[in-house]
């Protein structure tokens, strides 16, 4: 059953979808790999991945317009796995848009309802209502071409929306857009997310964008499905070193002769012990893993905390920040971002400190072709 809500008035529509080893084939080419995942009604997942990570394909294949070489695709526990993409009746937005030239704005958002023979006051009404919300008021019957990109992206929304879709696609409908526009579309769209309801499944190669829109975000690389989990978690909890180093900037610094202690997980590093949050699975020798944000520079370790000894050995200024680059006595390259206010006190100590940072913001992972870690014992 589709699930329903009403958002001033409208009812909503949205529903929960399953895939189930889904595996696509071109000839040889495999690509995508036994992907399994839920999405649930109403929820905002992104598909995040570099090119040819296999999330396009993947979101082909929700939309049907591919189909799977192997697996099911559930929606609320019906088989859709075979049916077409016109009679699941998900709403499409495409990375190039896909308008009409030679139809007004008006008649682009009506087209998905004169396909299905919605009476013509009720398309009247429905165009109306939805050219007000996404902010088109007086658009209407210009052709596209007289449009900006912005609002030529809005047109494209409001026609996949005017028909109520259960599910709405959105394939990298930012990557024509310029800096600025692309952040007021993307808290556009997180806005109408919010008020329609609507599943969203959105496809991005934007890390920011990604951790910005999402409820969920599925991180895809050679066609895997390599870690689905919030924002917060994929962040600053990954579960493999590709998805830590593809979410922004990392520092690694490799550790040995890992185990447990009374604070965490932790092993060696140039002879001094570093800790993390207490992992039941690790091995002999992995990497800590730290974001640049949470680290912070001193003349001395603060008690409880990590800490390393490094050198300056670059600095960028970035207006409100300054990244330093470090390196350690062992030669382990580290990124460390500071106020700029705060860098220049530092350098003015000279090129030598401490890099700390707490125990609770480093996280271990396997090293580089290792599949986990697993406790030596301390």
């Amino acid at each position: 059953m589709i699930w329903h809500r009403s958002v001033n008035g409208v009812s909503i529509r949205a529903v929960s979808l399953q895939a189930v080893g889904v595996g696509k084939s071109f000839g040889s080419f495999l690509a995508l790999k036994d992907v399994t995942l839920d999405v649930g009604r109403g929820e905002f997942l992104t598909l995040l991945g570099p090119s040819g990570s296999g999330k396009t394909t993947f979101l082909m294949i929700v939309a049907g317009f591919e189909q799977p070489t192997v697996g099911r695709l559930m929606s609320d526990g019906e088989d859709i796995t075979r049916r077409s993409a016109e009679t699941r009746s998900f709403g499409m937005v495409f990375q190039g848009y896909a308008l009409f030239p030679h139809m007004t704005v008006a008649q682009n958002i009506a087209f998905p309802l004169q396909v299905r023979k919605t009476p013509r006051d009720v398309i009247a009404r429905r165009v109306a209502e939805i050219v007000e919300r996404v902010g088109l008021n007086g658009h209407e019957g210009k052709l596209p071409a007289k449009l900006s990109g912005g609002q030529q992206q809005r047109v494209a929304l409001a026609r996949a929306l005017v028909f109520e879709p259960s599910v709405l696609l959105l394939d990298e409908p930012f990557s024509a857009l310029d800096k600025h526009l692309r952040g007021r579309m993307q808290d556009e769209v997180k806005r109408l997310h919010q008020e329609f309801g609507t599943t969203f499944i959105f496809v991005t190669h934007d890390q920011s964008e990604a951790l910005s829109l999402s409820s969920r975000i599925a991180i895809f690389n050679h066609g895997e499905l390599l870690q689905i989990a919030a924002p917060q978690e994929v962040y600053e909890r990954p579960t493999s070193r590709f998805v830590a180093e593809f979410l922004g900037e990392i520092n690694l610094l490799p550790v040995e002769d890992v185990g447990h202690c009374h604070i965490g997980t932790g092993g060696l590093f140039e002879g001094g012990r570093l800790v993390g949050p207490r992992q039941d699975h690790a091995r002999g020798s992995g990497v800590l893993a730290v974001r640049p944000e949470h680290m912070s520079v001193a003349d001395r370790c603060p008690a409880g905390a990590n800490g390393v000894t490094a050198s300056v050995a670059a600095t960028t200024y970035l207006g409100a920040s300054t990244r330093l680059g470090l390196v350690t006595r062992g030669g382990t390259r580290l990124t460390v971002t500071l106020p700029a206010e705060d860098a220049a006190r530092t350098l003015a100590n000279g090129p030598d400190l401490w890099v700390t940072w707490p125990v609770t913001k480093g996280f271990l992972l396997p090293e580089e072709g290792a599949e986990q870690l697993a406790v030596t014992g301390v």
